[in-house]
């Protein structure tokens, strides 16, 4: 089959994009390299068509996607601090650009998976999240998604397939700070032989998923009956971010104690998927450990 990968230069884009190449399907990206880089595609650029365009460029998208069986929209702004400074052009991007998307997927019939987020669910006083769970962001990064969602549910009523993917922490090899950017962080402290530095007191919980295992997820929707819906995209486990910072200290082979300072604007408390529905529906669930992937992308860390 024939399918588009919006953002597919980036972390997760650059996995879905070989899991459709190891899946033995057609792969378009479309990339504006902002946060991109074709590096991250070296190995399999003669594999696939790549186009630089905007998502907000809908004539020339409307040219790329008039053959496709199915999108996988990636390409978004990411960065929560940065989404409190540039809240206009967050917007432009991930609610606008989305809209494109789903526009064309209306005119031309074909199926949307589309990267929403764990942040659409805000600061959740109890875990683990559910789908119907409460949606309030406390970020302007999670209410661009939020909004994406809107979009989705209004679309689909008009009959377009479009399924949202609520990843929560992702993290692998070639991650960027606006992924999982605490092990990022952790990582670049880590290898100086300094302490990783925690912001706030280290109570916070993520549910961290890794990013082949994403890829897997994208494709299972893809292909799953399922037409419509919101789904969770993460392990259904959680680790405090003291316990990560211990869990790589030793990892490293170190002997450190974290350092602690002021918390993050917009960073929230709790955040651990309920996946039921996930497995269910989509007939996917996670297959790498944490300490696994933290593991593998130490190794492979420049």
């Amino acid at each position: 089959m024939k399918f588009a990968v919006t953002g597919g230069a980036g972390f997760i884009g650059n996995n879905i994009v070989r899991e459709l190449l190891r899946n033995n399907h057609t792969v378009s990206i479309i990339d504006n390299l902002h946060t991109g880089k074709k590096d991250n595609l070296i190995d399999v650029l003669d594999q696939v068509e790549f186009y630089n365009t905007d998502i907000r460029n809908f004539e020339e998208l409307k040219m790329i996607l008039k053959n496709v069986e199915g999108v996988f929209h990636e390409a978004a702004l990411t960065v929560v601090q940065e989404s409190f400074i540039k809240k206009n052009e967050y917007f432009d991007v991930n609610v606008k650009g989305t809209e494109n998307i789903f526009k064309i997927a209306k005119d031309n019939n074909f199926k949307v998976v589309f990267a929403s987020s764990s942040s659409v669910y805000g600061d959740v006083t109890e875990i683990p999240i559910k789908e119907d769970s409460a949606r309030n962001p406390i970020n302007p990064y999670g209410n661009t998604k939020l909004e994406d969602e809107f979009l989705a549910e209004r679309y689909s009523n008009d009959g377009v397939e479009i399924i949202g993917l609520r990843y929560f922490n992702v993290f692998g090899i070639g991650q960027t700070g606006s992924y999982a950017g605490v092990i990022t962080k952790f990582m670049n402290q880590l290898s100086k032989k300094l302490p990783p530095k925690i912001y706030g007191d280290g109570s916070q919980v993520r549910d961290f998923v890794f990013v082949k295992d994403v890829a897997e997820a994208n494709l299972s929707a893809m292909q799953s009956k399922a037409k419509n819906g919101f789904f969770n995209v993460g392990t259904g486990r959680s680790i405090s971010i003291e316990q990560l910072a211990r869990m790589m200290i030793k990892i490293y082979g170190l002997s450190l104690e974290p350092e602690f300072t002021d918390p993050l604007q917009g960073d929230i408390m709790k955040s651990q998927a309920y996946t039921s529905l996930t497995k269910k529906t989509l007939n996917w669930e996670y297959k790498t450990d944490l300490h696994d992937g933290l593991s593998e992308i130490i190794q492979n860390f420049n």
